[in-house]
Order: structure tokens, then C-alpha cells, then sequence
């Protein structure tokens, strides 16, 4: 159950998806090689990490249960949190990104939320994340009214508590 009510049509997710998928292909990742303030640097965005991308990422030798109490000290890297059963690193350069370029993007390792990053589907919604130089607003609405054309209607709007969020509500189709 999302939080503002049923869950969407799994049609509409995938649609959502599919623009988020081809706004991507098209526009963020041709920039990223060329782009002022990569994603990957962390000064800005915060990555979700379960314990094995955690641990293939920063090279973890050792058993969960010694990181987490070593972390739990302060001796673990300290752009790493734990929080429940994941972990979220922020304010270090990500360790797979290397000579402007990330190391993990066609494995498994990469983190789901690197993938979704900057446009993606969240509960029924079209999210886009205006720190990242490549997301046009316009291009994103575009491309979004040619995947639901009228009688679709769509409703964009900025997140409230977060404004570098854009968020695009779809109905009437």
C-alpha cells in the first residue's frame, strides 16, 4: 500500500518506468561523462547500500556483525551510516568511481538507487531530481505527454520539502 492510498496500476508504473528509462538513456547518461558535479562524488546525494554492495564497494574483508559494531564505535569509513538492514553512504567519492567513470554501471554491484537516479517511477508518480544538470523539466514533461497522450492529464509539481524534486502525477487515461 503506497502512503496516499491504493497502489497504482502496475500498467501505469511500467509506462512511468519506461519514460524514466528513456529520459536516461537519452539525456543523463550521453552527459555524465562530461558533467561539472558527478553524482558519484556524494557531495550532494546520498546512496542506499545493502551489506553486499557495501562490501564490494569499499572492499569489506571482514564479517557483518564486526562492521557493524565497528561503525557503531565511529572506526568504520565515515561516509557510511547504517540504518536498519542497509547502510547509506554520503560525503565521500563513491569508491567505483573512477577517472570520471563508474566502475560498476553494467554489474550487479551497482546500487538500484545510481540506476533510478535522476528520473524514476515512486508510487504512481514521475520523479525528477533537478541536481543533476542533464534533467530538463520541459524534455522530462515531453516526453511524459507523448507516453500519455489526452484524455491523459498530468499534474507537475514541485516536492515541498525537498524543491530540487519535480514530481509529475498522471490520471484520466
Amino acid at each position: 500500500m503506497r502512503r496516499g492510498g491504493p497502489e497504482p496500476p502496475p500498467g501505469l508504473v511500467s509506462r512511468l518506468r519506461g519514460v524514466a528509462r528513456g529520459d536516461q538513456a537519452e539525456k543523463v547518461i550521453a552527459r555524465c561523462g562530461g558533467c561539472r558535479r558527478p553524482c558519484c562524488r556524494l557531495e550532494s546525494l546520498v546512496i542506499e547500500l545493502d551489506w553486499p554492495r557495501l562490501r564490494a564497494l569499499w572492499g569489506i574483508e571482514e564479517a557483518r556483525e564486526a562492521f557493524d559494531r565497528r561503525l557503531a564505535r565511529g572506526e568504520g569509513p565515515p561516509e557510511i551510516r547504517a540504518e536498519g538492514d542497509m547502510y547509506y553512504a554520503h560525503g565521500s567519492v563513491c569508491p567505483a568511481f573512477r577517472d570520471g567513470r563508474c566502475a560498476v554501471y553494467d554489474t550487479p554491484t551497482k546500487p538500484p538507487g545510481c540506476t533510478d537516479f535522476p528520473v524514476y517511477e515512486d508510487e504512481g508518480r514521475l520523479v525528477a531530481d533537478l541536481r543533476c544538470e542533464a534533467v530538463d523539466p520541459d524534455e522530462v514533461e515531453a516526453r511524459l505527454l507523448s507516453a500519455f497522450p489526452p484524455p491523459a492529464r498530468l499534474r507537475r509539481r514541485p516536492d515541498r520539502r525537498f524543491p530540487f524534486l519535480v514530481r509529475w502525477t498522471v490520471w484520466g487515461e
